[in-house]
């Protein structure tokens, strides 16, 4: 069971998501980041010197290594503008892992719909069975 997240580590938590994702969509020059790249969170540790931060990278596999590669390599540049724009007594190290629930997501959602689609076309008669009749009077 993972301890329970106090209001103040949750709120650093969304700071540092928030001006991660506003560096890397305004200040970052990096072609590999041009893809479709998005923080989707933060979870610091209990000490707060480290940071995992978890991004979403659209593309295929080999984009996504890329764009993790240049998260990494990028996160002096990152880290040091965080403390520019950020009050805190250490800026914790920043830790990039790639984030697949919304493309696991995306996928379950395909899965439903190709079986709801496959039982419609096995009993296309059902729905109709299952309206209500009108009552008589």
């Amino acid at each position: 069971m993972q301890p329970r997240t106090s209001r103040r580590h949750q709120r650093l938590n969304d700071l540092l998501r928030d001006e991660l994702g506003n560096l890397l969509l305004h200040h970052t020059r990096d072609p590999r980041l041009a893809t479709l790249v998005s923080i989707t969170g933060v979870e610091l540790s209990p000490d707060m010197r480290y940071a995992k931060v978890y991004t979403s990278i659209l593309g295929v596999d080999e984009e996504k290594r890329a764009a993790l590669q240049a998260l990494r390599g990028a996160e002096r540049y990152l880290r040091r503008e965080l403390g520019e724009r950020i009050t805190m007594r250490r800026i914790p190290e920043l830790q990039f892992q790639l984030d697949e629930s919304i493309e696991r997501g995306v996928r379950i959602s395909q899965l439903l719909k190709q079986v709801s689609e496959a039982e419609q076309e096995q009993h296309p008669h059902d729905e109709a069975a299952e309206q209500p009749r009108p009552q008589e009077p």
